[in-house]
């Protein structure tokens, strides 16, 4: 896998359709909600939504994995406490401030939004690893990067507006999936990247559907063929992106592959506008889009080609 993983071009065709299943998340959950008549301010009816769509898309992995090679499932007593934390962090925590953000900002606004994730994953690295640290180029594409969701926020009426439980909370999203990838990075050397996506999407959503359910009103959630639909496909992208991605961070430096991520936002803010009603590509947008996509490959323009050298981390087996 090793040697298939570590070519170009594969890791190019992955690391993009990664990306655009990430981007049509955006547009398919908003339809969900309105297809589902979920309240926006309904916060634990997102909660239940996630932790029904993240259990789903674990158990198919775990299941698939049990059938293709049960040994791959084996983890020890301490990795079982990283991937505890690890679910906690990257599936419960990132997806409840990630569903209740996007029910307050539109589909594109949310798509410019949680690439901000990528810078944060920069600025992590620059204090985890000796041979990533922060030099010119990451500085200028920090700073695009962040401009361009500036401008995207402005929307059409060139006005900046930020809310807590709105673009906040997208951010906050954004900021937990970049810890969650510092430590993905780390645990995939140790557990298998399809076992460890089914474990920490199962921990996750056991984690919301507990504190979820109990609390849930009737009706919060109105399931029609439609949204069973969109939450398969929702379950499918899950599984699909976190495992081949979890897959080729295995093989590859993360700043490598985190040029393609910029799809995300593309993908995001397209599929939006053509498919959810009243959203449109705006030069606000396009802006924003712009910036993001100059920011991260400024980021990634010199990439230094010598092992990496870490200084906290160590591997969890």
């Amino acid at each position: 896998m090793k040697d298939i993983l570590t070519k170009k071009w594969v890791v190019i065709c992955i690391a993009v359709f990664c990306a655009i299943l990430w981007g049509s998340a955006f547009p398919v959950l908003k339809i969900s909600y309105t297809e589902m008549q979920m309240a926006p301010d309904d916060t634990i009816a997102k909660i239940v939504f996630a932790g029904i769509r993240f259990l789903l898309a674990g158990l198919a992995l775990l299941i698939g994995m049990l059938l293709v090679s049960r040994s791959a499932l084996k983890v020890t007593r301490r990795q079982v406490r990283f991937l505890i934390i690890f679910g906690i962090i990257q599936t419960a925590l990132q997806y409840f401030f990630f569903y209740n953000g996007l029910a307050h900002t539109s589909g594109m606004q949310g798509a410019i939004l949680s690439s901000s994730g990528t810078f944060f994953t920069v600025l992590l690295a620059h204090f985890f690893y000796r041979n990533d640290r922060l030099n010119i180029p990451k500085t200028i594409g920090l700073v695009a990067g962040f401009a361009g969701i500036v401008v995207a926020n402005w929307g059409e009426s060139f006005q900046f507006a930020f809310h807590l439980n709105g673009e906040g909370f997208m951010i906050l999203a954004a900021l937990t999936g970049a810890i969650g990838t510092i430590m993905g990075k780390e645990m995939a050397v140790g557990i298998h990247p399809f076992a460890l996506t089914g474990y920490q999407l199962t921990i996750g959503s056991l984690a919301l559907l507990l504190v979820g359910l109990p609390q849930m009103q009737p009706h919060a959630i109105v399931f029609t063929p439609l949204g069973w639909g969109l939450l398969i496909y929702s379950a499918f992208l899950s599984a699909a992106a976190f495992a081949l991605w979890y897959s080729i961070l295995k093989y590859n430096k993360a700043g490598e592959i985190s040029i393609y991520k910029f799809v995300t936002p593309v993908s995001g803010a397209i599929l939006s506008a053509i498919f959810i009603e009243g959203e449109t590509l705006n030069m606000a947008i396009l802006a924003g889009v712009a910036l993001v996509a100059v920011g991260i490959s400024a980021i990634n323009m010199k990439l230094h080609r010598h092992p990496a050298n870490r200084v906290h981390a160590k591997n969890p087996s």
